[in-house]
């Protein structure tokens, strides 16, 4: 929320306009009120210049959006100040633009911003598709409300001795015949530049000009965001007397989910489906993220292959802020019957369903042809196939370890 909206209805924007808004805003302005092409519209060009100046800046605009014009001029009306309207026109439209443009210089520049502050929010996938609104509690430092950030009573407040209000001193040391200067924090003030008398120091904050508070802050979560993505907070990061307080950023951390794999706005599932559904057709369920069940034909004689990957259109993640949805990718897996699962006669009638075998190659004459039988592999077999593999690698690294002087020599 912000405090006014003046800059704003200047440009002809909304409060939370992006950058491009914004810059896209001023250029159609500045271009019909510059006063080389309306002579009789100067004020208003400086007005739309000061207006984008200040809000292409993300530290003034945070500024003014909480404290507005006051807080850009240090809370004492200087006027308009910052640089020359023509000169940003210059800057905006390169060199000296279609009508030229002058120096400028800086103005008084507003109080300091604080440091933001950074939380993750952990969400699952279910509510990146439906959307939700999370309660995050947070610990802040805020102005003291006991003496409203003065830490004392009026008057108790003065200015440090030691190092006349800098916050930083400067100490002396003798290291053998040199003599060293160096630039500390105040020992006294610790860098406050102020002194409190303790008698009359804030018995709320004990002379701190801050406490802790806890907040609790209402997280709304699109449908379609994103890992990575950001939810900021203007303003909400910790308060200190004479700076802006700096944004809480919740950053989304999303999920591991069990079933979905999330690609940009495309879902990817594994489904497992039996030997004849992938043969002769049927249908298998898909639970989607929202608790929909996704009733999916295979229709009869549409063969899937182990490894095959079939789309579901529309049935994706939602696009953020957009009303298209993605697509979901299903790859499949055939779980076959065990051995033996059935007779030799419905076997000799399966072979009279399927296609064909494929004819073996002739082996040639004068081959020796000998008969064999495939054997399950057990733990025996197991071992034997690992110390296989080690005594092969065993083998390439000594050949390997021996042939390389002598491939050396050889370059050389």
């Amino acid at each position: 929320m912000v405090v006014e909206t003046k800059y704003y209805d200047i440009l002809g924007v909304n409060p939370n306009a992006s950058d491009s808004e914004l810059k896209k805003a001023y250029r159609k302005k500045a271009l019909m009120y510059h006063p080389d092409k309306n002579p009789d519209a100067g004020e208003q060009f400086k007005e739309i210049s000061h207006a984008y100046e200040v809000l292409s800046d993300s530290q003034k605009r945070a500024i003014y959006d909480q404290y507005g014009e006051k807080g850009l001029n240090g809370a004492a009306g200087e006027g308009m100040g910052g640089l020359d309207p023509n000169d940003l026109f210059a800057q905006f439209f390169g060199g000296g633009g279609m009508f030229g443009g002058g120096g400028g210089r800086r103005g008084p520049s507003g109080p300091r911003r604080g440091r933001d502050m950074a939380h993750a929010l952990k969400v699952s996938l279910e509510d990146l598709y439906k959307g939700k609104t999370s309660k995050l509690q947070v610990t802040k430092s805020v102005i003291c409300p006991g003496c409203d950030g003065k830490g004392g009573e009026e008057g108790a407040v003065t200015k440090c001795g030691q190092c006349h209000g800098r916050g930083v001193e400067v100490v002396i040391r003798q290291m053998g015949p040199m003599v060293q200067q160096i630039q500390q924090q105040c020992r006294k003030c610790n860098g406050e530049g102020e002194e409190i008398d303790a008698r009359y120091k804030c018995k709320q904050c004990n002379g701190q000009k801050t406490i802790s508070e806890r907040k609790q802050l209402e997280v709304h979560i699109d449908r379609g965001m994103k890992d990575g993505q950001k939810i900021v907070f203007q303003g909400e990061a910790d308060q200190q007397p004479g700076v802006v307080p700096g944004d809480i950023v919740i950053v989304i951390e999303e999920k591991k989910h069990p079933k979905f794999k999330r690609s940009g706005d495309d879902l990817h599932y594994e489904a497992e489906i039996d030997l004849v559904t992938a043969l002769a057709g049927g249908n298998m369920h898909i639970k989607h993220l929202d608790n929909r069940v996704l009733d999916v034909a295979i229709l009869p004689g549409e063969v899937i292959k182990p490894g095959e990957i079939k789309v579901i259109e529309g049935q994706g993640m939602p696009s953020h802020r957009h009303h298209n949805m993605g697509n979901m990718f299903v790859k499949f897996t055939v779980r076959f019957p065990e051995s033996n699962w059935t007779s030799e006669e419905n076997i000799k009638k399966l072979e009279q369903i399927l296609p064909p075998r494929e004819s073996l190659a002739k082996i040639p004459k004068g081959t020796t042809q000998e008969e064999v039988v495939l054997s399950a592999v057990d733990l025996h077999h197991k071992k034997d196939m690992r110390d296989s593999d080690d005594a092969m690698d065993d083998d390439y690294e000594d050949s390997h370890h021996h042939q390389g002087p002598g491939v050396q020599c050889a370059q050389q």
